[in-house]
């Protein structure tokens, strides 16, 4: 570690979780969808081969401690209980023996369930909800196991399904099962396991709070029976593994919660209904008494999921002061996640704050990033933006479950900016029959994307770009102040394409396409916004000009389209001291499909929380010189007073020649979409070329 800077050299000293000694600080945290037993998968459990690559390049890219996803104890479909699978533990204890050559440790992480956070799709929610269709598939997937919470509560996903009560039969049947789960996973050599969770609003942490847990009898009530259900649990583990096998719990210290499916927003000034500072001080000591050897925390449930999955409209390192407030309770060791710095941990740790720095989705971009910090070369780590968009974008908008595509419930965990992360058997690098001369239009990310990926696999690129930089529109959706690690992606992508021989035209505006000197095309050339007829749209900004700083606005601003963009530049504006006000025709904001729910809630909350006007199901009929014409459903028409116009109503695709055998489409010139369709479908075209 000759090369490594001194401030981050607490993160590599050693600790220790009892018994078990970690070689350094960083906690690879659990991610759905990266368990080693699978995920969701209607074969039923198994070893995951496709995780466990995942997690062995990590261990061997200098990982502390290692804790894959949750495995539900008891299969999702078919309901055959993971104690039940021996194979799958033989399995596991020969990846074991590979994984502690590195010298890496791994905790599996288990879940007692859901309950109420139970993610219920747009699939299986009217099945459950008509009795005979929830009979007839209860044999594959049996909803109300999967929904039974402490008491009868409203889902979080589907507010119309109200949870059944988990009776003390299942209770004990799940405490049964983590015990012998448990030892199934000692025996095959696995450092310990990570019990989840008093966390996240999940199922435990439903019966730990009085909000959520309704029960009369010794699982309700006082303190000590809401967290009895725990606390049972890790008395099993270790009457069936021995004291000394370690048991961490996943932990949020505060939930962060106003009311059902309404959390706070950071700074919001509010009454707590789930645990509150005062109950985490004495909840944390009780837990620790009780067997548990480490806490695995942060904030949140599923109603505030942005402080359990921050976006990046989330302050970072925002559960750092919570959770090391927490750990002067407790003489177990206590980690903290949260869009955590490695300087910021680094200092929190030689300070004696908390003991370890929990990362998750910065291990899906970037494999090799503690080896590239370690080796001081922190500019070629490819960023996490905590888009979402590939590893949890369970999503949700009025009057909807989880719209998430069922292709994706059944392969969480990948990434938008890394295509091979958790699909090598999809997305690799091989080299081409052939080199050939291979033309790239337009230098946006899709078609960096593209010329990096075929220059590595042995054709000879040249990219022109009409304007005099890299990153295409990706440099205005990087522009609000809260997108630096937007920012950084894109310095991270220029670098990138100066170490390999790719000939780069700036300035260079193609037309036509015979005239290059190339085998085959790349058509990278992005999209264009749309606009709206109606009387005066001329007056208004387009969305991508206000990002830019090509135009400016007045004190009072509004913001036509309530979709992804619009709203974060209502965001924008608000945190600039503006007065946005957004106008949408749908019936909620941001209800495209595949932006997680932790991210439009966020924003939701938001600007509810900071009284920023939101018109729903609105028309705008027309534009004047200080004011907006809307109507309502009902064609009433009011007049909203705007300084300013911004148009944020979506793109079209602007390719620059339609496909053919030599010409390929890619990007939002192919289909306009998000990060993740942009990368994705550059590899999916590329790897073919």
């Amino acid at each position: 570690m000759e090369h490594l800077d001194p401030k981050y050299d607490a993160l590599f000293t050693p600790w220790k979780i009892g018994n078990v000694e970690i070689k350094n600080r960083i906690v690879l945290c659990p991610m759905g969808g990266t368990s080693l037993f699978g995920w969701f998968e209607l074969t039923g459990c198994h070893f995951d081969k496709e995780a466990a690559k995942f997690f062995l390049e990590r261990a061997k890219n200098n990982v502390g401690l290692i804790i894959p996803g949750i495995a539900p104890l008891r299969d999702t479909f078919w309901g055959k209980w993971l104690w039940q699978n021996p194979k799958m533990f033989e399995d596991l204890k020969e990846f074991m023996d590979e994984i502690h050559k590195t010298g890496a440790k791994l905790f599996i992480q288990l879940t007692a369930g859901m309950g109420r956070s139970w993610a219920i799709t747009e699939l299986i929610a009217p099945m459950h909800k008509n009795k005979f269709t929830r009979t007839l598939i209860k044999p594959v997937i049996d909803t109300n196991h999967e929904l039974a919470s402490p008491s009868p509560l409203p889902s979080r996903w589907d507010p119309e399904i109200t949870t059944p009560e988990m009776t003390k039969e299942q209770i004990h049947e799940i405490i049964e099962a983590f015990a012998k789960t448990a030892k199934l996973c000692k025996d095959a050599g696995v450092d310990g396991v990570e019990i989840h969770a008093v966390h996240e609003g999940y199922l435990l942490d439903q019966f730990t709070m009085e909000w959520t847990n309704k029960r009369t009898d010794e699982y309700g009530g006082s303190f000590e029976n809401r967290y009895r259900f725990p606390v049972e649990i890790v008395q099993a583990i270790k009457k069936a593994c021995g004291e000394d096998f370690p048991v961490s719990l996943r932990y949020s210290v505060e939930s962060k919660v106003k009311g059902f499916r309404e959390g706070a927003v950071p700074g919001e000034d509010y009454v707590e209904v789930g645990r509150n500072m005062e109950e985490s001080e004495k909840a944390a000591k009780y837990l620790q008494d009780a067997g548990y050897d480490m806490l695995n925390a942060d904030n949140g449930t599923y109603d505030s999921w942005y402080w359990a999955h921050p976006p990046m409209y989330m302050p970072q390192n925002c559960n750092l002061d919570d959770v090391s407030h927490i750990k002067q309770f407790v003489d177990i060791p206590v980690v903290c996640a949260g869009r955590m710095e490695p300087e910021v941990g680094a200092k929190a740790i030689a300070e004696g704050r908390i003991d370890a720095m929990g990362v998750a989705r910065q291990f899906l971009v970037d494999a090799q990033w503690i080896t590239k910090l370690i080796e001081n070369r922190l500019e070629d780590i490819k960023p996490c933006i905590c888009c979402h968009a590939g590893c949890f974008n369970f999503s949700s908008h009025k009057g909807h479950a989880n719209t998430q595509d069922l292709t994706d419930t059944m392969g969480l965990a990948r990434c938008a900016l890394n295509a091979e992360t958790m699909q090598t058997t999809k997305h690799y690098i091989k080299p081409a029959k052939k080199s050939k001369k291979i033309a790239v239009i337009g230098g946006g990310i899709g078609g960096m994307e593209s010329a990096l990926l075929l220059t590595k696999r042995g054709h000879k690129v040249t990219l022109y770009e009409k304007s005099d930089k890299l990153g295409g529109v990706f440099i205005a959706a990087a522009a609000p102040s809260f997108k630096e690690k937007d920012r950084d992606l894109i310095a991270w992508y220029r670098r990138e394409m100066t170490k390999y021989p790719i000939e780069i035209k700036l300035n260079t505006e193609v037309t036509d396409l015979s005239s290059l000197d190339a085998d085959e095309v790349i058509v990278a050339t992005g999209s264009t916004p749309k606009r709206i007829p109606i009387p005066g749209a001329e007056k208004a900004i387009q969305a991508v000009d206000f990002l830019l700083g090509e135009k400016e606005v007045g004190e009072n601003v509004v913001i036509i389209g309530g979709g992804l963009t619009g709203c974060e530049i209502a965001y924008e504006l608000y945190l600039q001291g503006k007065k946005p006000v957004i106008v949408e025709m749908m019936n909620d904001l941001i209800c495209g499909k595949g932006i997680c729910l932790a991210n439009t809630s966020f924003l939701r909350d938001f600007f509810k929380a900071n009284k920023v006007p939101v018109y729903l199901e609105t028309a705008v009929k027309s534009i004047g010189d200080s004011s907006v014409t809307v109507a309502d459903l009902s064609g009433n028409l009011s007049e909203i007073q705007a300084d300013s116009v911004i148009l944020s109503v979506g793109y079209n695709s602007a390719p620059l020649a339609k496909k053919s055998k030599k010409i390929h489409v890619v990007g939002d010139a192919d289909q306009v979409g998000n990060l993740r369709t942009v990368i994705w479908g550059a590899w999916d075209t590329c790897m073919k070329i």
